[in-house]
């Protein structure tokens, strides 16, 4: 039998990075935003599987992760506390005498058999009440089982908590341009071993159709041993460099967006952590340069002042370092 040679991927294809020949010709949004998710949606899953509760749970915010529990944590309560009030008349006693509970006395008597407090003041008076008191139980017992692991599963789960500058900038660089962006670690943690990746994304004409084709960008150091203050990410733009000759307003015309891969090591978990950004035309600035962060103190500490990590400076002369 003759067979057909087989089609191999175009090296169009290859560079793909996963986004799909239709979503990178087709979308108009930014494919990374710059907290590290992506412009995607997934539907036609079911709605639990779309929520993914525990998953929403591990990477919500941990003022929202806190506003979560404390109003199911009311909303329990609540419920169960209207649950006693329609149990009737006489079904619970106050202090040894029958008596009909307000609702605020309902609510904190749940408070107490939810928490296993028990002192004893209001005791439930037949069937109806006690099975209502079992049931918050094993409600209580379950809760605060899910609501501690899920607490010790987020103190304990490695996260990169990365800071981008708000800027990139293309600026004058040891003589010719270079793209620049910085980046400091937020945390107390070392992070070791710390390499970047950064591919530059455009559209262009091919075959009287549009494709949106993506570049490596090679960088003058693509991986540092320690991260213990900010480092500035550059890529040199020489003639071999994709952005060689390129203006504000070609970047703007091809929809271009510059994507960053950061990798490294958390010491303290001895754990892999991640992080991802993304720059638009818009947030990159031309001829400047990233102030100084460091504070030098005689005789005292190096440190690295943070909050100036988005701090720009018009460049008035190209920088020789």
């Amino acid at each position: 039998m003759n067979r057909k040679p087989a089609v191999l991927p175009s090296e169009e294809e290859l560079r793909d990075l996963g986004f799909g020949s239709v979503v990178a010709r087709e979308s108009r949004e930014r494919l990374l935003n710059g907290d590290g998710t992506f412009n995607v949606e997934r539907r036609g899953l079911g709605l639990f599987a779309s929520i993914s509760p525990y998953h929403a749970v591990l990477t919500m915010s941990w003022r929202r992760f806190l506003a979560w529990v404390v109003a199911a944590y009311l909303l329990t309560n609540a419920v169960f506390a209207v649950a006693y009030l329609s149990c009737g008349h006489g079904a619970f006693e106050v202090q040894g005498t029958p008596s009909d509970l307000r609702f605020s006395d309902a609510f904190f008597f749940s408070v107490q058999t939810l928490a296993t407090i028990g002192y004893g003041r209001i005791a439930p008076a037949g069937l109806a009440p006690n099975v209502v008191v079992t049931t918050e139980s094993l409600v209580g017992l379950l809760g605060f089982a899910l609501a501690a692991g899920l607490l010790f599963a987020r103190f304990s789960r490695p996260v990169a908590d990365i800071l981008f500058s708000k800027s990139a900038l293309i600026a004058p660089y040891r003589g010719i341009t270079a793209f620049e962006f910085r980046i400091a670690n937020k945390r107390q943690n070392e992070l070791v071993e710390v390499a970047a990746k950064v591919l530059f994304s455009r559209l262009e004409t091919s075959g009287g159709r549009t494709v949106r084709r993506f570049y490596d960008l090679s960088l003058e150091r693509a991986k540092v041993v320690f991260f213990p203050l900010s480092w500035t990410i550059v890529h040199p733009i020489d003639e071999s460099s994709p952005l060689s000759g390129v203006k504000a307003e070609d970047l703007r015309r091809t929809e271009a967006e510059f994507l960053i891969l950061l990798t490294g090591t958390d010491e303290t978990f001895s754990q892999v952590v991640h992080a991802r950004s993304s720059y638009k035309p818009d947030e990159i600035v031309w001829n400047a340069r990233f102030a100084d962060v460091f504070n030098r103190p005689r005789g005292g500490r190096l440190a690295v002042n943070v909050g100036r990590i988005h701090e720009i400076e018009q460049a008035t002369q190209p920088e020789v370092q």
